[in-house]
């Protein structure tokens, strides 16, 4: 997953991004910028890779401290294979309409970071940190990514025009819908368990899932049953795990899932 989103990453920009000069969301949208600025200001030309890689070093610390080595080892390896699919992938502008090459440019991206964070792994640079703030919150990831990537539009409006800035918007715009569209972390759900096996159904939840579970008597109004209910609140990602315990210890357990609009008390959030 984590080449794939890179292959991703890189096909917008090589494909889209940068041949529109319109930039792309995080350290790649950066890296694209000051090769620009190198590009047009200095004799020095430095590929939109090295820059990614360069300026990923400092985040990478952070995000081993703060996240996880796990995390961070793969993150640093997505910036790594995609710094490899942008040298190998050449630059072609597939369409020369500017709005069109900020849509799909920021939605092909977009679906490669959110893949990427969906499994684990990051694409590196502002991702990272924006992982950290999300964790923090527990809010969508996206709204980071918005205000984080409001100074690379500052930044692009400044140097080369406002309109390039504008399309920028469109492109970060589109990549935050997209990125909270896949990674859900954020997103809470309520089940509702109706069982006769509560104790083993309990055991097996609390053996895969870090989650309080509230134990409710009912009662079945045809049938006069006398049973209990388990109320759990779970991340969206964890409802897989919870379908597959309950296919395993009650397959026969009556289970409501509801969206759940906000948690107030403790929830964990690793």
């Amino acid at each position: 997953m984590v080449v794939i989103g890179a292959f991703l990453n890189a096909l917008s920009m090589n494909f889209f991004l940068i041949p529109a000069n319109v930039y792309a969301s995080g350290f790649q949208g950066v890296a694209q910028l000051l090769s620009n600025i190198f590009t047009s200001f200095t004799p020095i030309s430095i590929s939109v890779g090295f820059l990614l890689v360069l300026l990923n070093i400092p985040v990478a610390i952070l995000g081993w401290m703060k996240v996880g080595k796990s995390f961070t080892i793969f993150s640093f390896l997505s910036v790594v294979i995609t710094t490899i699919f942008l040298e190998l992938i050449p630059v072609k502008a597939l369409s020369e309409d500017i709005i069109l090459n900020a849509v799909f440019g920021g939605v092909i991206g977009a679906t490669g970071v959110g893949l990427t964070l969906k499994w684990g792994a990051s694409t590196g640079g502002l991702d990272i940190v924006a992982m950290i703030l999300s964790r923090m919150k527990d809010r969508p990831i996206g709204n980071y990514f918005l205000i984080m990537n409001g100074v690379i539009i500052a930044l692009a409006g400044l140097i080369f025009g406002w309109e390039k800035a504008l399309y920028t918007l469109v492109a970060l715009y589109v990549s935050t819908r997209v990125v909270d569209a896949i990674h859900t972390r954020h997103a809470k759900l309520t089940a509702m368990i109706i069982t006769d096996k509560s104790e083993e159904v309990k055991t097996a939840i609390h053996a895969k899932l870090v989650r309080g579970i509230t134990v409710v008597p009912a009662k079945g109004a045809f049938s006069g049953k006398e049973r209990e209910m388990l109320i759990i609140v779970i991340t969206r990602y964890e409802l897989y795990d919870l379908e597959r315990i309950l296919k395993e210890v009650d397959p026969n357990a009556f289970t409501n899932i509801v969206e759940t609009a906000g948690i107030f008390g403790f929830f964990r959030k690793e």
